[in-house]
């Protein structure tokens, strides 16, 4: 199963927690298409990054997507030219989740050869020209673009190589080499990979991470910081989950609240508690958290 599908299955979940908030949230996710096809940013304008989670999120829920008009959004896009990294894994993505037998099948080669063009020295992936390094985010972009367009990355065993210069001190990961603490989002990233490849992690990886839910819900994006995020709790709970480790009750509960005070009558998810907007990427992050939540 692919990475993109392995998180459809989980998020498909939501509704045994949300209930008949199922609905308010499917109807949120359903106003943020605009007539040009692609789902809107936070600035309201057309963005394959939020198309992505547009799609994911209704597609969890089953809500209706104007496929023709997404198709045609695609369309315009081609083999990918003058796209960044994360938009040019966000193509690849928005072609899988909507069909890919729609896609021509030149656009598929011209978003394979791009990708290849962000591969750094140490057989990583990353959208920064400035790093010589790859990092966990872009190793998880490039193997779910590859997926979701039925391909493996050359070289894979590099790639998985490529986040050991990733560990940090404490003995999980970072975005850099030679950090003195993890992350959890790079921890989750790379701990998600290793086992959806088959390979074992340390359980020193599940331990880290559960260090590092907040005492008031959620999880933080690295240790010490204030305030936990949407996104540190959705991706800590996924990789927990992929390293078979349970949440304590009380982690558990917590985490429960958390992800309520996040969510708006309006049906979205705000990111974290000093977050005004709403939007398509941590609604669809609020349905994978309550989807492990309700394991």
């Amino acid at each position: 199963m692919s990475l993109r599908l392995q998180l459809l299955q989980v998020a498909r979940l939501a509704p045994r927690l949300l209930g008949e908030s199922t609905d308010l949230v499917r109807h949120f996710l359903a106003r943020q298409w605009t007539p040009s096809g692609g789902a809107q940013n936070r600035a309201g304008q057309p963005d394959l990054y939020y198309t992505i989670f547009t799609l994911a999120g209704l597609q969890a829920l089953d809500g209706p997507v104007p496929r023709d008009a997404v198709v045609g959004y695609l369309e315009t896009f081609g083999g990918g030219d003058g796209l960044d990294f994360v938009h040019l894994g966000a193509l690849a993505r928005c072609w899988a989740a909507i069909g890919p037998e729609a896609m021509p099948a030149h656009h598929a080669r011209g978003i394979l050869e791009r990708l290849e063009s962000y591969r750094k020295p140490d057989g990583g992936y990353e959208g920064d020209a400035r790093l010589l390094h790859g990092t966990a985010y872009g190793a998880f972009v490039a193997l779910g673009a590859y997926q979701d367009l039925g391909q493996t990355p050359p070289n894979a065993l590099k790639l998985l190589q490529s986040l050991r210069s990733l560990e940090s001190a404490d003995g999980v990961w970072s975005n850099f080499p030679g950090a003195k603490s993890g992350a959890t989002n790079a921890t989750a990233g790379a701990v998600t990979l290793i086992r959806h490849l088959g390979l074992p992690v340390s359980p020193k990886a599940g331990d880290w991470l559960l260090a590092q839910a907040h005492p008031q819900g959620g999880f933080v994006a690295i240790p010490g910081i204030p305030l936990p995020d949407l996104l540190s709790t959705a991706t800590a709970l996924h990789a927990l989950s992929a390293l078979d480790r349970r949440l304590p009750s009380g982690i558990h509960e917590r985490c429960l609240d958390f992800v309520d005070t996040l969510w708006s009558a309006d049906g979205g998810f705000h990111g974290q508690w000093t977050d005004d907007h709403l939007d398509a990427e941590y609604t669809f992050y609020g349905l994978l958290a309550l989807g492990h939540l309700s394991l």
